[in-house]
């Protein structure tokens, strides 16, 4: 039977339909990312990684025709000529931007209209992204004399190249979304019409297929290990591949082959 739940946190609303949360960056006229809505958004992403055990996979998106068009200016305003105000905002959006990182279950973007500035370094925290193919993308952070400060300039370079980023970056020009994908920035780019379908498609074919313990040790696998050389990488890998022999669904999932079935898999 599905089941739905409906939350609301600052400038956030999630929506919970059976193992998939649906996070909406909901702020007026245009979601700018300012430190309410940061401060909604970890709120609400606290809440589906500690108080929320069934959901399996994490959607986060835009209400109406934009995702996030970048931070909120007026704040920058308030703080022209505090070096350390800017420290602390540009650490605040990081410390949010790595909690989405690290969680153990997967995160996709999906950037169903604007996404600059802030909100492509909140997209590139997500484990997946997809994008609406007319969707604009970019880091246009230099052409108010700052450089992207959320994550940018070292997310960027790792998702597609060192030489692709710096010209993204110093050029401040925008992309759409099925550029973005023949980049690699993003993994696959959809019509507008068809973009939540397939999101939820991805994310129910990860959430109703998959044994919650082995998607997060996949994350684990990848996230730290890409930060290791080659051979530690490998020993975390091997490490982690043998806890999988000591859980049920490891047994179910095995069952499951040899007697070409289904695995029926129950989280444990």
């Amino acid at each position: 039977m599905s089941t739905t739940e409906v939350k609301e946190f600052t400038n956030v609303n999630l929506k919970i339909e059976d193992r998939v949360g649906i996070v909406y960056i909901a702020n007026p006229p245009a979601n700018a990312l300012n430190s309410d809505t940061i401060n909604g958004l970890s709120d609400c992403i606290d809440y589906l990684d500690r108080k929320v055990s069934g959901v399996k996979v994490i959607i986060i998106t835009g209400e109406g025709r934009f995702f996030v068009p970048g931070a909120d200016i007026k704040e920058f305003k308030t703080a022209i000529g505090d070096v350390e105000i800017g420290e602390v905002m540009a650490k605040k959006a990081q410390a949010l931007f790595n909690k989405i990182e690290q969680l153990e279950k997967p995160v996709i973007a999906v950037i169903n209209g604007a996404c600059l500035g802030g909100g492509m370094e909140l997209a590139m925290s997500c484990h997946m992204r997809l994008a609406a193919e007319d969707a604009v993308m970019g880091q246009p952070e230099l052409n108010l004399g700052l450089i992207p400060g959320f994550g940018g300039t070292q997310r960027l370079p790792r998702l597609t190249n060192t030489a692709k980023a710096l010209e993204l970056i110093l050029t401040s020009e925008f992309i759409k979304g099925k550029e973005a994908e023949n980049i690699g920035l993003v993994n696959r780019s959809y019509p507008y019409k068809e973009l939540m379908k397939e999101a939820i498609k991805l994310a129910n074919k990860i959430a109703n297929e998959k044994s919650a313990i082995s998607i997060a040790a996949t994350l684990k696998a990848v996230n730290t290990g890409i930060k290791k050389d080659l051979y530690e990488g490998l020993e975390l890998e091997a490490r982690l591949f043998g806890e999988m022999f000591g859980t049920k669904d490891m047994e179910e999932g095995v069952l499951a082959f040899v007697e070409k079935r289904k695995a029926n898999f129950i989280d444990q």
